[in-house]
């Protein structure tokens, strides 16, 4: 029988309520103000949580432990080690000590460097994150951890987000400090990132090679339904679908993941998760694992499930919401505006600093969304533009014109929503209405930045959040600090307001799907950066180095390094899709085009024959037709191929990723328009693989 939630909630987490139970009550001390307060912890201290880690882990039926890391691959990675310690006389104990706990010593070589290290420079280390507890699954102890060189190098996702972490709260709490809240010591970003995702049936993925090797379909006419009727978005759960999601939700509660929404999206098959908000690190980690056992559970129920960002042509593709906000030790939410929000000069401050961060590093913010198969869906009337702006909302941009102004905004009453039926319950309207177009919207207590791809680790936009925030604290503080108390309010507003005018250019209201937006932001300098080879050299300008340089987030070699992964990576994404489509077609397609063509010349000599007659019009031009696209896939064939050779001789990264996103990405459409109009009049029976309409409605 199922436990009850409570109790199944967190009941795999060496969390807190373990750690009380577990550790000595000096112990347990010492480690929560490690926690709390990102104060070093001691070996003596480390042992003694080791042994505890590891009692309670045997005690779930764990035999190994692991550091988990998050390397630059944007997956996890981990290497499993027993806790058997031989003793002599073919006797064993099970031990772990500090020290194994504190550090592992993984093979750094493998990973993603962008020259950081030679390919011989095998040693790098992973060191405990005490501020993400530690879990077990399958039989493992899994402790997160950061990942970095032997010389000392950032080669992860999680190290540079705690930097971010810290010195967000460095600077948000000095600005709290000034406006009087001298009780805050420390502030935390918590993001809550809703997870979309489509599940297909394993049997047909299986026959997919595009699905197996890429994550999307690289060929495929469109089914005669889509997602036109707007039948499936908050539809009934199939059965199906159903029992795996409440699957899922289990063994997400028994991970400590706070799963919490779950709902049917907009495409056929296409569904979405949604967690409670968390600190950005644990948050982090537990989107990680969200997806780890998305793909987990769905295969013990003959299911896949897509995390690719556009798995389907022609219908909408995924994307993960990540949800921002901060909040104080003391509780305290300081983007909620309260009930005046023109009166509440804490949340103004923040507001406005977070405005002029997105203007200021808007083109980071587009970096940290930039892959290969996010570039199908930004910019799609699915998806934010690739044109990074904010909405506010009708309310919040009125207080911030009247502060700008100079005016009085007098306060507004909530208005109450009259339904005209008296059986249902009264509620008041919320201040502002949602914008699906915008990129980065407020949404009344948070930021909802809504260009994240599904299958993106959520660390880089944060990240860059975080830093970009804290700059614009910085330069708030250094302006303030010498301000008397007593002007300290005069002063604050002088500041928003000189800000505003230099910023507000960013706030956009309106619809960022037409023609007329893109316009407007190129009237007001924004960028557009459409494409990853676009968007990424941004990420080495000088100002961008210098803004992770000062703020001790990355070295300068760490971020031309990161880049050259990302450059790398891109190409290496579109490579293998081109090959992939290469193979299916010239293995798999044009083999069942040549059997079909065959069947239409023997059904028109057969015919002419039994008619005695040269006329066989309906089948020949059915031949006529298959032929030319025939045809027509052969020679954009050749085309790819000769193409594909010339990208893998381009020696520097960026040259080649613009080639293979100019030339290759073009090639690969025009074949696949071809392909699929040959699909289209192929005879079901002869087409090798699963269509369309198997793929999306078989669920």
């Amino acid at each position: 029988m199922l436990k009850k939630v409570p109790e199944l909630y967190g009941s795999l987490v060496f969390g807190d309520r373990i750690m009380r139970e577990k550790l000595p009550k000096d112990v347990y001390k010492a480690l929560r103000k490690t926690i709390d307060q990102n104060l070093p912890l001691g070996l003596e201290v480390a042992n003694a949580v080791a042994v505890a880690m590891k009692e309670w882990a045997i005690e779930q039926g764990a035999t190994h432990y692991t550091h988990w890391f998050q390397p630059m691959t944007g997956y996890t990675a981990e290497k499993h080690d027993s806790f058997l310690t031989p003793i002599g006389h073919g006797e064993v104990i099970m031990d772990f000590s500090g020290k194994e706990l504190i550090k592992g010593e993984p093979d750094a070589s493998s990973f993603p460097s962008g020259g950081l290290r030679a390919t011989f420079e095998a040693r790098g280390y992973t060191a405990w994150d005490p501020t993400s507890p530690a879990f077990v699954k399958d039989g493992t102890l899994y402790i997160p951890t950061a990942f970095c060189s032997y010389s000392g190098e950032a080669l992860d996702k999680k190290t540079p987000l705690l930097r971010s972490m810290e010195t967000l709260s460095h600077y948000a709490t000095q600005i709290l400090h000034l406006l009087g809240q001298r009780e805050v010591k420390s502030v935390s970003t918590t993001i809550g990132p809703e997870q979309e995702y489509f599940l297909v049936d394993k049997e047909l993925y299986a026959k997919r090679k595009d699905l197996i090797f890429t994550g999307r379909t690289l060929l495929g006419a469109m089914a005669p339904k889509g997602q036109e009727m707007e039948d499936h978005y908050f539809g009934t759960l199939k059965s199906r679908v159903s029992a795996y999601m409440h699957q899922l939700d289990e063994e997400l509660w028994k991970l400590g993941v706070p799963a919490k929404t779950k709902h049917n999206e907009v495409a056929p098959a296409q569904h979405e998760l949604a967690p409670v908000f968390d600190t950005a690190n644990i948050a982090v980690d537990h989107n990680q694992l969200t997806m780890e056992m998305m793909k987990k559970v769905a295969d013990s129920h003959g299911l896949v499930c897509l995390l690719h960002e556009k798995p389907f042509a022609g219908i909408n593709g995924s994307g993960k919401h990540n949800n921002w906000s901060m909040i104080t030790d003391t509780g305290v939410n300081l983007l909620y505006p309260g009930s005046t929000p023109s009166e509440n000069i804490q949340f103004l401050v923040f507001l406005v600093a977070v405005i002029q961060a997105v203007d200021d590093y808007a083109d980071l913010l587009r970096v940290s969304v930039a892959t290969a198969g996010n570039d199908h869906r930004l910019g799609a009337n699915e998806a934010p533009p690739a044109i990074v702006s904010i909405f506010l909302g009708e309310e919040l941009t009125e207080v911030l014109d009247s502060i700008e102004k100079g005016t009085f905004l007098a306060k507004k009453e909530a208005v109450p929503m009259e339904m005209g039926a008296s059986v249902i319950p009264s509620f008041f309207k919320d201040s502002t209405d949602r914008n699906r177009t915008s990129p980065f919207a407020f949404t009344g207590n948070k930021f909802e930045f809504r260009m994240p791809g599904s299958e993106l680790s959520v660390s880089g936009p944060n990240i860059v959040l975080n830093t970009a925030v804290a700059e614009v604290l910085r330069q708030f503080y250094l302006q303030l600090k010498e301000v008397p108390p007593e002007e300290m309010q005069q002063a604050v507003y002088a500041l928003l307001r000189s800000t505003l005018a230099k910023h507000k250019r960013v706030i956009f209201n309106g619809n960022g799907y037409t023609q007329e937006w893109v316009e407007e932001a190129q009237r007001r300098g924004l960028y557009n950066l459409r494409t990853t080879p676009e968007a990424l050299p941004r990420f080495i300008e000088e100002k961008n180095i210098q803004l992770f340089t000062r703020h001790g987030i990355f070295t300068r070699q760490e971020v031309l390094s990161r880049y050259v992964i990302l450059l790398e990576g891109y190409s290496k994404t579109i490579h293998v899709e081109a090959k992939t489509m290469e193979c299916m077609l010239r293995q798999e397609f044009l083999p069942a085009v040549h059997q079909y063509t065959h069947q239409l010349v023997e059904a028109i000599q057969g015919k002419k024959a039994v008619l005695d007659s040269p006329c066989c019009t309906g089948e020949e031009q059915a031949l006529t037709h298959i032929n030319t696209l025939t045809q027509g896939i052969y020679t954009g064939l050749q085309q790819l191929a000769e193409h594909i050779a010339k990208a893998e001789q381009i020696q520097e990264e960026l040259p080649q990723a613009t080639y293979y996103q100019e030339v290759i990405l073009q090639d690969m459409a025009a074949l696949r328009q071809v392909a699929d109009q040959a699909e289209a009049v192929l005879p079901r029976q002869y087409l090798p693989y699963p269509d369309y309409a198997a793929l999306l409605f078989s669920v």
